[in-house]
């Protein structure tokens, strides 16, 4: 089974759920879903998060990446290209596309950059990242 970690901000958590629902409905699996975390109130409860969240993104076959980001999101991404993951990155307005607001790294080869409806995104994800069906 293809494993999938999503990266965003608690802004986008509408976003962030409705994808995962989406790419765990079409049998991926989901590493670690952030959404669902208390309020971090301590630097002990952000240790444990940040690092339930490395190791998700290291599970994870690919990383879908949904802008805006905050801090953490980035840093993600980072890990994820850091280890040679397939990395989705969706930007709905195409700010990801202008110099004054992208990213360099935005621009890797192993970054497939989409745009659209969340709905649009998710196929594209499911067309380019089949499920590895075990036969018993």
């Amino acid at each position: 089974m293809e494993k999938f970690y999503v990266a965003s901000s608690f802004r986008n958590v509408d976003a962030v759920n409705f994808v995962s629902k989406q790419l765990v409905n079409k049998g991926y699996v989901h590493t670690y879903d952030w959404t669902k975390n208390p309020e971090a109130r301590t630097l002990e409860d952000l240790k444990e998060i940040g690092q339930n969240e490395k190791d998700a993104v290291k599970e994870s076959d690919f990383i879908v990446v949904l802008l805006p980001g905050g801090k953490g999101t980035h840093i993600e991404l980072g890990i994820g290209l850091g280890l040679g993951k397939k990395i989705f990155l969706y930007s709905q307005d195409g700010a990801i596309n202008h110099i004054e607001t992208t990213s360099t790294f935005y621009h890797l080869p192993e970054v497939e950059k989409c745009y659209g409806t969340l709905d649009e995104f998710v196929e594209k994800v499911i067309n380019q990242m089949p499920i590895n069906q075990e036969v018993f």
